[in-house]
């Protein structure tokens, strides 16, 4: 099955909420993209990647920090903050049967490609490895959100869309960082969740659709900001909010988990696409 990689600027679509709260500029699945996904749940639910599910998946990553001067305030992070984030990242996905390797490290000083710009042209001249290698670019600005990446597809090596994969990071959101609740590195979670193909909780902003497509999380009316227990936007539904779930918007401090579906959901794409 193939899903069509988006052509534009995942922000062109963000999923920015008003105010200071979390914002992810991942764009909203395409339809050719949901009813593959939809054919996936499928076969999941067929126990088609029971096996898949229980494997243990190795991730070569890139680390690529882009900054406007040497300076913290620039977006050059330090060894320390990098090295924590890395920590992170490990930490959420072992218990989901993904381990990661820290392939590399580069730094780059360009004001434009700090604030965002001229996205292909800089992954063009950063990016490293095949389609399996998760390439993470952290920036100074990403115009209002915190993160953006690219839902796994059937690409070309090579092709732009190849280029485009790989999630971009506000440098302020990793360990140590300066963004007020959303500081302890969960914004890569988050993000790299998206690369491994899930939906955010509260997608398609219904009680009653298909939502996230996964079966064990509860529907989910809108984001959650902040951490507030028992929130029920969808009492005629079973389950409350999902307000720990790592693909939700809430603080880091309420982060905790993904579901046994979600495991299952991104091996699945990452057989899928990725392998």
């Amino acid at each position: 099955m193939a899903i069509p990689a988006a052509l534009a600027h995942p922000t062109a679509e963000a999923q920015v909420r008003p105010g200071a709260g979390f914002g992810c500029g991942t764009r909203d699945p395409t339809p050719d993209q949901i009813q593959a996904t939809q054919e996936i749940a499928v076969q999941e639910a067929a126990g088609n990647f029971s096996i898949v599910a229980r494997q243990t998946v190795n991730v070569d990553v890139y680390f690529h920090v882009v900054a406007s001067s040497t300076a913290l305030s620039g977006g050059y992070l330090t060894t320390t903050m990098l090295n924590n984030q890395f920590s992170v990242l490990q930490n959420t996905f072992a218990a989901h049967g993904f381990t990661f390797t820290l392939k590399g490290t580069d730094f780059t000083i360009n004001t434009s490609w700090a604030d965002d710009g001229a996205e292909l042209t800089m992954k063009k001249a950063l990016r490293k490895g095949d389609y399996k290698a998760l390439n993470i670019y952290f920036h100074r600005n990403l115009g209002g959100n915190f993160g953006y990446c690219y839902f796994p597809a059937s690409v070309s090596s090579g092709s732009n869309d190849f280029y485009r994969d790989g999630c971009s990071i506000l440098y302020t959101t990793v360990p140590g960082g300066s963004a007020t609740n959303y500081n302890l590195g969960y914004t890569v979670t988050h993000e790299v969740g998206h690369w491994f193909g899930l939906y955010h909780t509260f997608q398609g902003s219904s009680c009653t659709g298909s939502g996230d497509l996964v079966s064990d999380t509860p529907a989910q009316l809108s984001a959650t900001s902040g951490c507030p227990v028992g929130r029920d936007s969808c009492p005629s539904q079973a389950g409350l909010d999902p307000i720990r779930n790592f693909m939700d918007y809430s603080y880091d401090t309420c982060y905790e988990e993904f579901t046994a579906g979600q495991k299952t959901r991104m091996h699945s794409m990452w057989n899928q696409y990725r392998a």
